[in-house]
Order: structure tokens, then C-alpha cells, then sequence
């Protein structure tokens, strides 16, 4: 399956209890009417992400469709210019992005239900190739991540390798998706050696430079 992920901040004006409501309850339904949706999940970044000043994105939707060719074909749609009609009510236009992406489970645990989500936006390192970058970062990094043990879950969303062929630069090269019991249970994993080794791993991949990120709360809105 081909799976889009989508990342944006709120409407100026709007609250984020407000936000959130609407992305939750109004938009979302007019998502779910998308022909040849399989799942879409909502991902809301946490009230405390913001006791320090504005979070890089206020969410991020996952979408999944059979393939490219039936994530293609909505974009013709009726129900395709409603979402986008709709957006306008909520979300700022000038801050939405998009990566097309091919999802790899590294660590296939179950989600926990009341648990968080860490979302990390992946840029590759400067001189490195595409195919190289995906392949460390699924066969080497991969494994590091997992085996920190309070890694619940823990999947890598690359972005397709068609999208640079095209000629694209997308905003980012992939989205790192991991699931923990709660968010004290991320500040424990920062203690362990294999946090550690999973870190100093990160230059020979990724671009210098802090990694931007979101800690969510999982809606799941068609499974």
C-alpha cells in the first residue's frame, strides 16, 4: 500500500483545543468520504508540547490507499475538493506538506492504547544517496531504535524513491514513528545504553542539526 503523510500547523486565530475538535470531529469526516481511503489516522500533538512556545506542526494525518495510481485518481474528485474546501476552516494552507511514502515496520509491537507517539521528520545527510540513505537508516539504524526497550512500536515511513526520480525535492526524505506507554516512558528510554547507540548512529545518516519533531496522541479514524 502507498501511504501519504500529511503535516501542518492550525488556522491563526484558532485555539488548539479548536483545532484539534474540528480536525477531530467535522474534517475528519469529510476525509473518511475520500473513494479508495483503507485507513487514515490522526495524529494531535500534545497540550504540554506547547508550554514552551509553538510545536514545528500541530499534527499529522497518515492516509493509506491500494497504490499510487488510487491516491492519484482522488485528486479529481468531488469529495477531494471538499477536503480541501473544508481545510480552509481549520488549518493554515501555507504551512501544509506532503510526502508520498512506503512504510517499513522495524519493531512490530502492539500500540499502546493510551500511550504516545513520537513523530520525527528525517532529513538524509548532505553528498549521501537516496538508496543509501533508506538502506542505513532500515537495515542499520533501524535495528538500534528497536532495541530500545521501552520502544513499543516503531515504523519508518521512506519517502518514495519515484518522487526524486521526478526531478522533486520533497520537504522531507521520511517520517520515524515510534510508540511508547507514556511520555515519562520516552523520558526513561533518553537514560538507556541503547538510546545512546541509536543517537550516535544518527550522523552518518542524517543531516546535522536537531531533528524536528512532535509528540502526539493517535486517533484512529478508519481502520
Amino acid at each position: 500500500m502507498a501511504k501519504i503523510v500529511v503535516f501542518f500547523k492550525r488556522k491563526p486565530g484558532i485555539s488548539v483545543e479548536e483545532f484539534q475538535q474540528y480536525w477531530r470531529t467535522t474534517h475528519a469526516d469529510v476525509v473518511k468520504k475520500l473513494p479508495g481511503i483503507r485507513r487514515y489516522v490522526q495524529s494531535h500533538t500534545l497540550l504540554s508540547g506547547y508550554r514552551k512556545g509553538e510545536p514545528v506542526y500541530d499534527g499529522v494525518a497518515e492516509l493509506w490507499f491500494e497504490n499510487t495510481d488510487a491516491m492519484r485518481a482522488v485528486g479529481s474528485t468531488r469529495e477531494y475538493a471538499d477536503v480541501q474546501a473544508d481545510e480552509l476552516n481549520f488549518l493554515d494552507r501555507s504551512t501544509l506538506g506532503t510526502i508520498i511514502t512506503d512504510e517499513y515496520v522495524i519493531k512490530d509491537g502492539a500500540i499502546p492504547p493510551d500511550g504516545v507517539k513520537n513523530i520525527e521528520f528525517v532529513t538524509h545527510k548532505p553528498g549521501m544517496s537516496i538508496e543509501a540513505f533508506q538502506k542505513h537508516w532500515r537495515e542499520i539504524h533501524g535495528p538500534l531504535g528497536a532495541s530500545i526497550p521501552v520502544v513499543q512500536r516503531y515504523v519508518q515511513s521512506h519517502t518514495r524513491l519515484a518522487i526524486y526520480k521526478s526531478g522533486k525535492t520533497p520537504v522531507f526524505d521520511g517520517v520515524a514513528i515510534t510508540w511508547f506507554d507514556s511520555t515519562n516512558a520516552m523520558r526513561v528510554s533518553a537514560t538507556t545504553p541503547e538510546y545512546d547507540r541509536t543517537r550516535a548512529d544518527e550522523p552518518n545518516f542524517i543531516a546535522p542539526g536537531t531533528l524536528p519533531l512532535i509528540i502526539t496522541k493517535e486517533h484512529v479514524m478508519k481502520d
